[in-house]
């Protein structure tokens, strides 16, 4: 298969709005399949080869059920909503996986982390952990998704493209008031070349000068100028998750913590427990955290040992 073809699926999914990271993906697990079946056209392949090909992921590759899910959503836009063949029922069981329980900090070992830490480092922690953050929603953060006064932040376009709003603790006031102010100089200074925050497109030709609009810049700005990935257009990105990942590490191995494994989304998963430890209704910690369903929040109480958040024996009212 041509490169034709790939950018052909590339132009479709950029019509449909569906964000670079999802078009990266979907592209990536289109051209294996596609080499799979030996480079011929998908039009042209039996159906069948679908299974063929996840059945061969778990079995050959050992991949994960989160990695067949996404390589099996892939194929399904490609067949029903780009080539417009309906897939039907392939009869298709995902691999089976035994209950995941994330990993969790205490308080105490959020705050041993967080002595490690200073300055831009630090808050962006305090963020993923106060606010229930996804690393990248942290780091897409604009000016105007920070409100102060009522103790908010604003998540858009997140997950399944979904904007939500979430708390903000009142402790990290000063220090936001101080990087809104940092990232509103560096606007300017980029303004002055005629460059400004990165850009959808469409938004950009939709309103040509929101790259001069206060709210737009990013509250945590890369070091340094690029262009943008789908039209090239200079612009300033905001930090990478790599910078993150790097300097988090770094933190963990000097606050001693070896028997668990820290990642950034292991703050997510430490506010909602700490939330619901705390006695935070279920529901309220669903719509904080933006997750569609109630049952994705439930692992949570997995983790507390309890069934439902807040519950407690009622032996510990008499003892």
């Amino acid at each position: 298969m041509g490169s034709a073809f790939i950018e052909s699926v590339r132009r479709d999914m950029r019509l449909r709005g569906y964000s670079y990271a999802t078009e990266k993906t979907y592209l990536t697990w289109i051209k294996r399949f596609i080499y799979f079946c030996g480079k011929q056209h998908p039009a042209d392949v039996p159906l069948d080869e679908i299974t063929n090909y996840l059945s061969h992921l778990a079995a050959d590759r050992h991949v994960s059920v989160n990695t067949q899910k996404l390589a099996l959503n892939a194929l399904v836009y490609l067949y029903q909503k780009f080539l417009k063949i309906e897939i039907g029922d392939l009869g298709f069981k995902l691999a089976s996986r035994q209950r995941y329980i994330p990993t969790v900090l205490s308080p105490n070992e959020v705050k041993l982390i967080l002595e490690k830490l200073k300055g831009r480092n630090k808050l962006i922690v305090q963020l993923l952990y106060g606010s229930g953050l996804r690393v990248n929603e942290c780091l897409r953060l604009s000016i105007m998704d920070i409100d102060l006064e009522k103790g908010a932040l604003t998540v858009r376009d997140g997950k399944a493209r979904k904007d939500r709003m979430t708390i903000l603790s009142p402790s990290l006031s000063s220090e936001l008031k101080s990087f809104i102010s940092a990232a509103r100089k560096i606007q300017l200074q980029d303004n002055l070349q005629n460059v400004g925050p990165s850009l959808p497109p469409a938004l950009r030709r939709k309103m040509p000068n929101a790259y001069r609009h206060p709210g737009w810049a990013y509250i945590f700005p890369a070091s340094s100028l690029c262009n943008h990935p789908l039209d090239g257009t200079l612009c300033r990105h905001h930090l990478h998750q790599t910078v993150v990942r790097k300097f988090l590490k770094q933190a963990v191995n000097a606050a001693g913590i070896v028997n668990k494994r820290v990642t950034c989304h292991a703050f997510r998963h430490s506010f909602a427990t700490t939330m619901l430890a705390g006695g935070a209704d279920i529901r309220t910690v669903q719509e904080l955290l933006g997750h569609n369903s109630v049952k994705t929040t439930q692992i949570y109480t997995h983790v507390l040992g309890k069934h439902y958040a807040g519950s407690v024996s009622p032996l510990d009212h008499i003892c």
